[in-house]
């Protein structure tokens, strides 16, 4: 929702702490006095000369191909006017937030003191070996059009001027979806804008690219309609100049299917929108306050399509689904311009992720159960993690498409891996194994399909190929969820345990169960009817080889959830403990923590094969494992029972596995400081790099270590993974995100492929 902002919290915000909203912070190491002669004299010397040998090293040796310019002479200042460049640095230093946060691009906001575009123009002439992009902010027209147009010529790095192209870039998606929901074609469609200056005429031209004919547009600027006889008319406006007998707003929305308009607030009524054709579509982008008010506009027309400036409508077109994107793949390939088909390809990406089924964490966000494509959605949300792995790739091919980059990319499922690590969206173990997991999909049993959360990781694991989804559940409450959230899951096999469809399998799998349990006190009546429980038949279906894996337990406590497996599949031969491990994904790889969730008070020996479970698994992942068994204590230096069976521990295991790095009993923020560790206790194995897997004295533990690194820190989390069972079968905690399911499935994916 949009929030009032109080001037003095404004004020506040910006001034408290270090001034301002970025600063500068040093990206190698600077701790020793080799350190500083490294990063200046004389170590520095060596990458000039390699610089001055080949300027292509620039982008190896410095930040320039990751840094962009923002540029601004402070005369166009959001809704704010000619303020001055020095008034109109902190919206800069907020663009170079942006830029930071969505896409990890640094940026030296620059304000230029001058109005005259010569100075302008060689001023950042002069500037471009330091950078390897630039973008205009906040000029006003036309010079903008003028210093842009020129500095493209001259530089041989991407420029743009994001007033103009960002707001075009995003409303032509918005455009094409909208569109495309009304059932009405671009080039047939009617325009009324309002508005002549720099973003208007980007849009005319953006739309115009995307099919929508000139002719069929009418542009207004302060002098009313632009009419070819007009006497007024520039070489930037001519070719939109009207020959139809429009003198009017009222002429020109009588009829009209799309109404844009980059004006200013409040100058449209509600008798204008009701004089338009059938399911129009509004764009009333004036900020802060619309062409015409959002209320007023559906109170007029209940068919509209409206999409704002601002944040608490629907359909917010806001330029930083663009931007930081664009100048992100323009940057990855070292292009030499942005130019039209980056631009168009920005569109067609964006356009494309918003027919696709949202993240839990973007519903989240907006306090939506589950937004959907349609007339109310038609634009992603600013805050889709998606955006810079979807927009950024399809710059980058068109860059490359269009002869303009220099560094083309080959692999790009590792670069849309390292896209997702620059933010820490995601960390690249959970890539591993969905990739693995991709190339050898499996059956997977969803045992609480009547979730709507499981249904849209169900459809996410099936899109993207991981996993072969079977929905276990109430078949009609299933199926009227599929239509009701627009869920395609394609002829997805649904069972419901319950059904008299199911009454031969029931009998076959009760069957089965009764001689695994028949000496345990289950009777024959009794082991089928458990079969009517989705837990239970589920297990059955992974035990029988009619599935490969079962996810389940979303909606029941742990406990009730784990044990139909330990009675159905049962553990490994060689397990006597199962047990539970999470993996935090952070910034500098990930953290196994383990037992999480079956144990309560583990004894010594347990925690022996506790942590050989776990290490064994994560050595699957490719990952040598750095065991640290935590407690309270270092090394003896405090006494108790959970010291001491940790100390006990350690010894067995490195006894048993000398080759495992393995240490403890430690405390747990020791177990990271290698440099503490190397002064306090150098015989430690865990010296040289630190535990990457921690194991815990007790569940209570490390239930709490792993949900305050969880919550407190931010951290997305897979797990728990239930470790010495048979066969996959993982059992969720309740309130288990789609992200998190998603990573579940593609882990039982690949135990069941072996791997």
């Amino acid at each position: 929702m949009q929030h009032t902002i109080r001037r003095e919290d404004a004020l506040e915000y910006h001034a408290k702490g270090r001034p301002g909203k970025i600063e500068v912070i040093p990206s190698k190491e600077t701790n020793t006095q080799r350190d500083l002669s490294l990063a200046y004299s004389p170590g520095v010397a060596e990458p000039c000369l390699a610089i001055a040998a080949n300027p292509d090293d620039a982008f190896k040796y410095t930040a320039k191909g990751n840094l962009v310019a923002v540029i601004s002479n402070g005369t166009a200042v959001l809704g704010l006017g000619d303020i001055g460049a020095l008034a109109g640095k902190p919206v800069m230093e907020g663009k170079g937030l942006l830029f930071k946060i969505y896409a990890d691009i640094d940026v030296f906001d620059i304000e230029l003191d001058t109005r005259d575009i010569d100075e302008f123009v060689r001023t950042v002439k002069i500037l471009e070996p330091t950078f390897g992009g630039v973008n205009l902010e906040d000029i006003k027209a036309p010079e903008c059009f003028e210093i842009e147009d020129r500095l493209k010529k001259l530089l041989g790095i991407p420029v743009m001027h994001d007033d103009q192209h960002g707001t075009a870039i995003v409303s032509g998606a918005a455009l094409l979806n909208a569109l495309e929901l009304v059932q009405k074609r671009i080039q047939d469609v009617r325009f009324v804008i309002l508005g002549a200056g720099a973003a208007a005429l980007s849009c005319a031209r953006q739309y115009v690219a995307l099919g929508a004919r000139p002719e069929h547009m009418v542009l207004f600027d302060i002098n009313g309609p632009l009419r070819a006889d007009r006497a007024d008319l520039t070489d930037l406006t001519r070719p939109f100049a009207t020959t139809r007998d429009i003198r009017s707003l009222e002429d020109a929305f009588a009829g009209a299917d799309v109404f844009v308009g980059l004006s200013k607030g409040n100058i449209v009524g509600p008798d204008l929108i009701r004089a338009m054709a059938k399911d129009a579509i509004v764009f009333a982008m004036a900020n802060p306050h619309p062409e015409i008010g959002y209320q007023d506009a559906m109170a007029a027309r209940p068919d509209l399509i409206m999409a704002t400036g601002r944040s608490d409508y629907p359909n917010q077109v806001n330029n930083v689904l663009g931007f930081p994107y664009i100048f992100r793949g323009a940057l990855d390939v070292r292009a030499t311009e942005i130019n039209e088909a980056m631009k168009l390809a920005a569109t067609y990406a964006l356009a494309e992720l918003a027919k696709k089924p949202v993240p839990d964490l973007v519903n989240l966000a907006y306090n939506e159960p589950n937004m959907l494509f349609g007339r109310d959605y038609i634009l992603p949300k600013p805050v889709d993690p998606r955006l810079l792995t979807t927009v950024a790739p399809a710059v980058a091919k068109a860059a490359m498409a269009s002869g303009v980059a220099r560094q083309p990319i080959d692999d790009w499922e590792g670069y849309e891996q390292q896209l997702a690590r620059r933010i820490g969206q995601d960390n690249q173990i959970s890539r591993v194994i969905i990739t693995k997991a991709k190339a050898a999909p499996k059956r997977v049993v969803f045992a609480d399909a009547e979730s709507l959360t499981v249904l849209k990781a169900a459809q996410q694991v099936r899109d993207e190929g991981i996993a072969h989804p079977i929905l276990l559940g109430d078949v009609a409450r299933i199926r009227e969820l599929i239509k009701t959230n627009s869920i395609d899951l394609g002829p997805v096999p649904i069972l419901d345990p319950r059904s008299p469809e199911q009454e031969a399998l029931i009998d076959r799998f009760g069957d089965v169960f009764f001689e695994k349990r028949k000496r345990k006190g289950i009777t024959v009546i009794e082991a089928r009817r458990l079969m009517n429980f989705r837990n239970y038949f589920g297990a059955m279906m992974v035990e029988t080889g009619e599935a490969d894996a079962l996810i389940s337990g979303l909606t029941r406590n742990y406990p009730d959830a784990i044990r139909p497996a330990l009675q159905i599949i049962g553990k490994d031969p060689s397990v006597k403990k199962v047990a539970g491990m999470y993996i935090l994904l952070t910034k500098y790889g990930p953290l196994f923590f383990s037992d999480t969730t079956v144990n309560f008070n583990p004894t010594a020996g347990e925690i022996v094969e506790i942590t050989e479970l776990t290490a064994r698994t994560v050595e699957r992942f490719n990952i040598r494992p750095r065991v640290a068994l935590v407690t309270y204590s270092n090394f003896g230096s405090a006494k108790g029972e959970d010291a001491e069976k940790m100390h006990q521990a350690v010894e067995i295991l490195q006894r048993k596995h000398p080759d495992m790095i393995v240490d403890g009993e430690i405390q747990a923020h020791l177990a990271f400081d290698t440099d503490l560790l190397r002064q306090n206790h150098p015989f430690s194995q865990l010296v040289e790099e630190g535990a990457n897997t921690l194991i815990f004295p007790n569940l209570s533990a490390a239930n709490i270590a792993y949900n305050l690194m969880r919550e407190a820190a931010g951290l997305d989390a897979i797990g728990p993974i239930l470790l010495g069972i048979r066969k996959p079968v993982y059992v969720l905690q309740i309130g288990s995100s789609e992200r998190e399911i998603v990573n579940m499935v593609a882990i039982a994916v690949v135990e069941a492929q072996g791997g």
